[in-house]
């Protein structure tokens, strides 16, 4: 087999399989906005079922679902507690500011990828006509590839209820985690008021999100999804490939899970390579280069056909469309680079 390319990118850049072609062209369909659409109404169902909770909203995109959240749980002037580099905070375009009128307080994380609690209870405002009013402590997992483990989250849904706080999930990888930890994934998800699951990343949708939390919740992001355009139509084409995704690629997390430790173990024949973490807990492996060449590593990989991403560190992701032998291709090229 030729291999042209070797896309390390993203989980986002996988395609559909033509069993998931298939299931989207044979979707019962209906007006979703007028929740007539029975194929969004499973998958929302399936879910919330599936996570612990007692609903679930089909959005999209993760950004929407995370951003609505936000939106349904806080007002203007209010503000919630994230870690310094999580995605809601820090790659969403500050849609909470923007929209919301929303204040986020960040926090920095250790090397282990989560916000000190001390630290977070720390930063908890008092009721005080200076300050913000705290209202929602916001989580991530997975987290740059790293695993939260359960004793953390629970440590941090017990200090949000201390607190009177709200507790959201940034979830658009928690599949992965749930896999990782071989754990059914409500375990992660039912302790969260809320959770933003992605279908579109390691579980291969071409698109899509769902968010869920109770029913009172749900009816409320309703609104408010509406108002930032996220109310779509016969939107069951795309609802059917999510269901497809939960159906037949969560265990196959594994494989990708797997190939990022080869991957990572590939990468080390290279001494300018340092692997961050000392290797891949998921399907993500971050690294930095001795020698600082990182705009030039970028180049060559993509006038050579394997790509990536980020600098100090990189990022390479394996997904369901890279195999071994993408891999092999991959380290065979780049080694050119570092001879």
């Amino acid at each position: 087999m030729s291999i042209e390319k070797v896309d390390l990118r993203s989980d986002t850049v996988t395609r559909p399989c033509k069993e998931m072609m298939q299931a989207m062209q044979n979707a019962e369909v209906g007006d979703d906005v007028y929740e007539e659409d029975p194929t969004v109404i499973e998958l929302q169902n399936t879910l919330a079922n599936m996570t612990g909770h007692e609903a679930g909203l089909f959005f999209p995109s993760g950004v929407q679902s995370n951003l609505v959240a936000l939106l349904t749980h806080l007002g203007r002037g209010d503000e919630y507690i994230v870690a310094q580099n999580a995605h809601t905070y820090k790659y969403e375009g500050g849609g909470a500011a923007a929209l919301g009128g929303i204040q986020p307080q960040p926090i920095e994380e250790g090397v282990d990828g989560v916000m000190d609690l001390n630290k977070v209870e720390s930063a908890i405002k008092a009721e005080d006509i200076h300050f913000a009013k705290t209202r929602l402590l916001a989580l991530e997992n997975t987290t740059g590839g790293l695993v939260v483990s359960m004793d953390y989250m629970q440590s941090a849904r017990e200090l949000a209820k201390k607190h009177g706080l709200d507790f959201h999930l940034d979830g658009a990888r928690v599949f992965n985690a749930a896999v990782a930890l071989d754990r059914p994934v409500g375990n992660l998800t039912s302790m969260f008021d809320t959770v933003s699951i992605c279908l579109s990343k390691g579980l291969g949708a071409p698109v899509g999100s769902v968010l869920v939390g109770s029913e009172s919740f749900i009816s409320r992001s309703k609104r408010w999804r509406k108002t930032v355009g996220g109310g779509m139509r016969q939107s069951g084409i795309l609802a059917a490939a999510g269901l497809y995704a939960i159906q037949n690629n969560v265990q196959r997390l594994n494989e990708d899970h797997d190939l990022a430790s080869y991957l990572a173990g590939q990468l080390r024949q290279f001494d300018d390579i340092d692997i961050l973490r000392g290797d891949a807990q998921t399907n993500m492996v971050f690294f930095n280069l001795n020698s600082g060449r990182y705009d030039e590593l970028l180049e060559f990989g993509k006038s050579n056909g394997v790509l990536f991403g980020g600098r100090q560190p990189v990022r390479m992701v394996t997904h369901k469309d890279i195999g071994k032998e993408h891999i092999d291709v991959a380290i065979d090229r780049l080694g050119r680079f570092f001879r």
